[in-house]
């Protein structure tokens, strides 16, 4: 029986991808229990990768005589959202940098984001000391929050204050946030003849996805699309890193490099771009416009194209151009401030599970395939976009009690496919899917191996009839 709150938040998800209501009743939820958490987070994630899974059956639907009904499993949903991948006699890297994390002001708690090395070249710069944890504690230790949150973004960097819910709702950019739609929508231009033929047991093979997203709310997006046949080519800048992600994030996809602050580059892009079908962008608002690849550019290079989008802040607001990640929205928008007052504890609490990033990647891929239904519909093409803060009102208007939840049972080998998997760093165990639509099972046609691997160019097309 599906819980209540994920029929909720379901049923708002596909309301904002403009969904048929209808399609609700082929949606059911299996499993008890939840994440830890005084937020709905488990809910978030069954409705998520629902909301995906309904937009999947709408497009099999458009080729076939009748679709099945889709089911998802809640423990596996939030498994999903804490990572997929067990490494066999091998070892993932650290997730976070030794530097990234929260720490006392004089007047409250900031986050910073280090993973990137150019972010945290500019926190230390602002900072005036070496890489060392002790030495950052003590320098920050001198600072406000706000002078400091200031300091490190207008230096390039990445940090968040915390702040309470309440502060966040009066803030400026909290109030245009809670302003703006979950998911934007517009048709675009009409679109070339297009038409492929389907196969059911994988329902998106032909269908090529340009993706330039990075860590996790992007690429789980696209690794959703390439589980169900569709040709997912990764473009990385020159000097992108993250090997902590490239096992769990680099599924299913052709990862290439393109360096687009060149003519070159941005030659090549345009190129790849015409024969793209779906475009998945996560650069922060602007970006691309100053590279002359802004969102109406890119709809003249492809006419048709379904053009998906996200950033941290929102897109509008004095922040819509803000650098940002899970953690850092997290702590603006005032959960890590109810996590800590919910539990207790002396400093910042964040959710179990960065589930901002997931559910924005689930919702993005299912905005990507309701924009392939619509062109094979209308013969036009759409552009969709949402942000990490949009998701967060959403799951913050969905508190859930500490009394009497109900914990998952720890994780075995039976929640793990029976194969293991082959990467570029050994053998693992992948989790079993947590969306089950019969006939179409998830499956991946490229192994997980570092980024920047493979050549910046399309595939030839192969369908089997």
């Amino acid at each position: 029986m599906t819980a209540p709150a994920t029929q909720t938040m379901l049923t708002t998800l596909w309301a904002a991808l403009k969904g048929a209501d209808t399609a609700l009743d082929h949606f059911r939820e299996t499993g008890a229990g939840s994440l830890p958490s005084c937020f709905a987070v488990s809910d978030l994630a069954s409705a998520s990768i629902g909301v995906a899974g309904l937009a999947l059956r709408e497009w099999l639907s458009l080729h076939a005589a009748k679709a099945p009904p889709i089911e998802v499993d809640r423990r596996l949903a939030s498994l999903w959202f804490a990572g997929s991948v067990t490494p066999i006699g091998w070892q993932l890297p650290p997730a976070w940098d030794a530097i990234a994390g929260d720490y006392q002001t004089t007047d409250g708690w900031i986050r910073l984001h280090t993973n990137a090395r150019h972010h945290r070249d500019a926190a230390l710069a602002v900072l005036g000391v070496a890489a060392e944890r002790a030495l950052v504690e003590d320098a920050i230790k001198r600072w406000s929050a706000d002078a400091l949150e200031a300091a490190v973004v207008n230096a390039g960097g990445c940090a968040a204050r915390m702040r309470s819910q309440a502060d966040w709702l009066l803030h400026p950019q909290g109030q245009a946030v809670m302003g703006e739609p979950l998911i934007w929508h517009e048709q675009t231009e009409q679109a070339e003849a297009h038409a492929l033929p389907i196969t059911p047991a994988r329902p998106l093979q032909g269908i090529r996805v340009l993706d330039l997203t990075r860590v996790l709310a992007g690429p789980t997006a696209t690794r959703f699309l390439a589980g169900f046949g569709a040709d997912v080519l990764r473009l990385d800048p020159v000097f992108w890193e993250e090997p902590s992600l490239e096992a769990e994030m680099t599924l299913g996809k052709h990862c290439a490099r393109i360096d687009l602050s060149t003519a070159r580059g941005r030659d090549q892009f345009k190129t790849l771009l015409a024969e793209a079908d779906i475009c998945v962008s996560g650069y922060r608002s602007d970006a691309l416009e100053r590279l002359g690849l802004g969102a109406s550019q890119r709809q003249i290079i492809r006419p048709g194209l379904i053009d998906v989008s996200l950033n941290a802040y929102g897109w509008s607001g004095p922040w819509a151009a803000r650098r940002g990640f899970d953690s850092l929205v997290q702590m603006s928008t005032g959960i890590a401030a109810e996590g800590m007052a919910a539990f207790g504890t002396q400093q910042p609490k964040p959710l179990p599970v960065q589930a901002l990033d997931y559910a924005v990647g689930y919702l993005l891929a299912a905005a990507a395939l309701r924009g392939l239904s619509e062109r094979q519909k209308t013969g036009r093409g759409s552009r969709w976009r949402t942000s990490l803060a949009r998701m967060a009102c959403l799951l913050m208007a969905h508190p859930q009690t500490m009394d009497g939840q109900t914990p998952f049972a720890p994780k075995t080998e039976d929640d793990d496919r029976a194969a293991p998997e082959h990467t570029a760093w050994g053998e693992a165990k992948r989790l079993r899917s947590a969306l089950t639509i019969e006939g179409a099972p998830m499956a991946w046609d490229v192994t997980a191996g570092p980024i920047g691997r493979h050549q910046a160019q399309w595939r030839e097309h192969n369908i089997v009839n």
